[in-house]
């Protein structure tokens, strides 16, 4: 491994480009490739084996264009296929995520935590630890919200449409209240600004970027690898999907 090479980040589609502007803004010298599957998105409705399959494939690209780790900016791909691309790829860091539940149930006494994911995430065994590991400290509740990839991947993040969704999503929930949210997928970042208007503005929202971020720094420090330039690197945008619109939307995103 070399300095100057890029750092990889996929996702299976276009929400972890909300953890490449962390990563971006933590480490602003370095070079970033951004693959996307939009082609075969969502994930989260299909089963592990296929998940698994899917994002070695297109981790294999990325180890094949000669970078210097991989950024899996996925919660879904993490859980199916972080452990089985570790052994494939001894030498290169594969640097997961994991919905931010830690620091939502350690933020107050006993709170009412909601976890927003796909269906796939919230059935994987990683998932299924990690509650366990933090099921007394809190009231822990888990919500599927598979749709708002879709509304992501089209660009529909503050639409009429996504707010009657997120509404149902939380109307059993609505008398209760809710302390925080965990937004266990990096789509649905891109839509906190409408999850807080229909929470209201006392619920607080975590997700992982911050900690993904501070995780590959960690470990490039430690290789060796970390760029010290004054200058700014570069991202170059990939999309398995051939409609040009998708590496459009990308840059659109990344620059909200």
């Amino acid at each position: 491994m070399r300095v100057e090479q890029p750092v990889g980040v996929f996702d299976s589609g276009l929400g972890g480009i909300s953890v490449l502007r962390e990563l971006v803004s933590r480490l602003p010298a370095e070079d970033f490739i951004y693959f996307g599957d939009s082609a075969n998105a969502p994930y989260g409705e299909r089963s592990e084996r296929e998940i698994r399959a899917l994002t070695t494939v297109q981790v294999d690209r990325l180890a094949a264009a000669g970078v210097k780790a991989v950024v899996l900016a996925c919660n879904t791909a993490t859980s199916a296929a972080s452990a089985t691309l570790r052994r494939r790829y001894r030498n290169l860091p594969i640097i997961g995520m994991e919905p931010a539940l830690k620091p939502a149930v350690l933020s107050r006494r006993h709170p009412k935590v909601v976890v927003m994911a796909t269906h796939a995430t919230l059935r994987q065994r990683k998932f299924q630890r990690l509650l366990a590991r933090f099921q007394g400290e809190g009231e822990i509740i888990k919500l599927p919200c598979p749709e708002i990839v879709e509304f992501v991947e089209r660009g529909e993040i503050c639409s009429t449409s996504l707010t009657r969704y997120l509404q149902e999503k939380f109307s059993g929930l609505a008398e209760e209240g809710v302390d925080c949210i965990v937004l266990g997928c990096t789509h649905f970042p891109f839509v906190r600004e409408t999850i807080q208007r229909v929470v209201g503005p006392e619920t607080a929202i975590f997700d992982g970027a911050t900690g993904t971020a501070h995780e590959l720094q960690r470990r490039l420090g430690a290789e060796g690898l970390l760029r010290e330039r004054e200058q700014h690197g570069a991202v170059e945008w990939l999309n398995s999907s051939p409609d040009f619109a998708y590496i459009e939307r990308s840059k659109m995103l990344f620059a909200l």
